[in-house]
């Protein structure tokens, strides 16, 4: 049973409107540093000729000697970290003694010669090399050029490559990711919930936390994205303009910290609710239209890798509900207004592609995530697609412009009648992924449902339930890129069981797939994978691109980080359904948890839940925060008698006034 004095001491603390996230328990979870300096916390291991290694660890313990060419030390920051490395070079026996520095994620591939790959897959994992710091070493403290910084790494090796001997001191890097926070720490949303009788009871908490820590990695100054490097050369540049304003939210810390509006349809929603974190989210979509081409399409991904329009059907949908989901959070209608004209535009590019014989869009524009088989009729463009045909709706509405509004809405109906007929498999209980084969994807499925392309609740349920078919004891392998298993689509997966109501499913594909990710000694167990394999392998899309290059694999990736706005959404009840949280809807799916808090800030102010089952007394109780000015809805997981503040209510959704804490009690018949 629940102890409810536990609630009490949550609750008191949703009782104040403030900017940032309440203290509590919940801290501990937070992979955040308090200061941007860091300092590495063990030595991960030597070879040759390395004394003292331990002095790296601290500022004022001496120093530590490498004698002999070939020695090294690998030291290890105990997470993901990125920026830029400074070290004191105490003393060089040799004019021509020299240095090197290589990085990596995961202690898999802990070299003295060899970083992992960032610029360029290569089969040899060769392409980035090493950090030269170059014969004569002056004494004092080195600190790397910016464009020689490291994006994401866990583990630094320091290798001694000529002279005699080299004595070292106060290894650390400095934090360059979010540089718009003066507070690392200082989270804008939280999320608690305890999971007993499971082996780890705070998995949920924990992974919740690596999501948001893996968004603020993967923010980064307009100038610090990844820069051109010659094809062949060695080495990296992360120096690059990959917006005209920053800060942006990229794709991976270490790769490709270029912006991609894929990534950000996941990324997007998990930045508000962790962090509130608007601006990069609007830099970001600002450099997708600036790229628009005179069609109206929008680019696949950003500089400076600069993929452009007309390549991907699914990441141009993905742009305008970026779009969307921005003005939705930050109710910033001038921006809205000042896109419009593109936004439309961008809307008509995709309705030129609609096949007036089949009704669905043709996708020229076939690529994606990785996926195999895109293209044509197939499934996912078509339900982002109607997605951005509701969206777009409701933007009009809020514009004045009720006559377009309705024929989008109109065009929405239409198209959803017409995926169900095409590409419906009523005796798989799925939908196919095109007209020409007869596979049942996990990302379109999985779109349908969040996105509620379906007609029916049974048909939800059905496809969550086939969805579970595909999971290993590693995740969710998904079949339109097989033995693969891609966050960035189990995130849609997630999302699809929870709006089907199937919690318990969900929290379960939770503590499968993303417990994994967090937990396995290949990972950097801070932040999340942009994916792996079936069995367990980092050598993610090895046939598909990245050229059997495991290290080329992302730790850091903002795709993978869907359980951290789900599990607000969804298991907190959480969203906002008016642009800055005007109007906002608490929903609980309770999975089989006892209790669970948390919340955000919105441009308004404070929003916030806190919910418990009482089993013994048959007892249900639910605590929402909100600002003043805002109005909510209450929908109840559960059924009884039902008070709000004290004062008995008849069934039905409840509506609460915001500018205060409300109770709402629901006693069992």
């Amino acid at each position: 049973m629940f102890e409810l004095k536990n609630l009490a001491i949550c609750l008191s603390l949703l009782l104040f409107a403030t900017a940032s996230a309440p203290p509590g328990p919940w801290d501990d979870f937070n992979f955040s540093s308090a200061s941007r300096t860091v300092s590495p916390t063990v030595i991960h291991g030597t070879s040759g000729d390395v004394d003292n290694a331990e002095a790296l660890l601290s500022a004022d313990a001496g120093s530590a000697t490498l004698s002999g060419a070939g020695s090294w030390v690998a030291i290890d920051f105990g997470k993901e970290v990125g920026g830029v490395i400074s070290l004191n070079i105490n003393s060089a026996s040799d004019d021509n003694s020299s240095l090197a520095l290589t990085f990596t994620e995961s202690s898999l591939f802990i070299s003295p010669t060899l970083s992992d790959d960032s610029v360029f897959a290569a089969a040899n994992l060769s392409s980035d090399g090493a950090q030269p710091i170059s014969a004569p070493l002056s004494e004092g403290l080195w600190t790397q050029e910016i464009s020689w910084q490291r994006g994401g790494f866990r583990y630094l090796t320091i290798s001694l490559t000529e002279g005699s001997s080299v004595a070292l001191s106060n290894v650390s890097v400095y934090l360059t990711f979010s540089p718009n926070v003066d507070d690392l720490r200082d989270y804008k949303g939280y999320f608690y919930a305890k999971d007993p009788g499971k082996e780890d009871e705070d998995l949920l908490t924990k992974i919740w936390y690596a999501g948001a820590y893996t968004i603020q990695t993967n923010i980064l100054a307009a100038n610090e994205g990844r820069g051109e490097v010659q094809e062949g050369a060695i080495g990296w540049n992360n120096s690059g303009t990959i917006a005209n304003a920053g800060p942006v939210i990229v794709d991976g810390a270490k790769r490709d910290r270029t912006v991609w509006p894929g990534d950000m349809g996941i990324a997007g929603p998990s930045a508000f609710v962790a962090f509130k974190q608007l601006d990069p989210v609007r830099n970001s979509l600002d450099e997708m239209f600036s790229l628009q081409n005179t069609s109206g399409g929008l680019p696949y991904s950003g500089p400076l890798i600069s993929l452009g329009s007309g390549l991907s059907d699914t990441y141009h949908a993905w742009s305008l509900i970026g779009a969307y989901n921005y003005w939705l959070h930050s109710g910033d209608t001038e921006w809205l207004e000042g896109k419009w004209e593109q936004y439309v535009t961008g809307v008509s590019y995709l309705a030129d592609k609609v096949d007036s014989d089949v009704g669905l869009i043709n996708a020229t524009g076939d690529l994606d995530w990785g996926r195999l088989g895109g293209g044509g009729f197939s499934i996912s463009p078509n339900v982002l697609y109607y997605k951005v045909l509701l969206n777009s709706a409701s933007l009009s509405s809020a514009l004045g412009d009720n006559e377009t509004a309705s024929g989008w809405l109109a065009d929405a109906e239409a198209l959803k009648d017409t995926i169900n007929a095409v590409l419906w498999d009523e005796d798989a209980g799925l939908y196919v992924d095109n007209t020409t084969t007869t596979l049942h994807p996990e990302d379109g499925n999985s779109l349908a449902v969040w996105f509620n392309v379906t007609t029916s609740n049974e048909q939800k349920a059905r496809i969550s339930e086939g969805l579970e078919q595909f999971w290993t004891e590693f995740g969710a392998v998904t079949p339109e890129l097989p033995d693969t298993v891609a966050p960035f689509v189990g995130g849609m997966e997630l999302n699809a069981h929870f709006e089907a109501g199937q919690a318990e499913r969900a929290l379960d594909l939770v503590r499968l797939e993303w417990g994994w990710m967090l937990t396995t000694n290949i990972s950097v167990q801070s932040t999340l994978l942009e994916g792996y394999t079936s069995n367990g392998s980092l050598l993610y899309r090895g046939d598909a691109g990245y050229e059997q290059d495991s290290t080329y694999t992302s730790h850091s990736h903002g795709w993978s980080t869907g359980p951290t706005a789900a599990l607000t959404t969804y298991i907190l009840g959480l969203s906002v359904t008016e642009p800055a949280g005007q109007a906002f809807r608490v929903q609980p799916q309770t999975g089989g948890l006892p209790a669970a808090e948390g919340g955000f800030e919105t441009p308004l102010g404070w929003l916030g839940v806190s919910w418990a089952n009482d089993d013994g007394a048959g007892r249900f109780v639910l605590n929402v925060t909100s600002p003043e000015g805002t109005v909510g809805t209450v929908v109840l997981p559960v059924d009884g008698e039902v008070t709000v503040d004290g004062e008995a209510v008849d069934g039905g959704d409840i509506h609460v006034q915001g500018g205060a804490t409300h109770t709402v009690i629901v006693q069992a018949s």
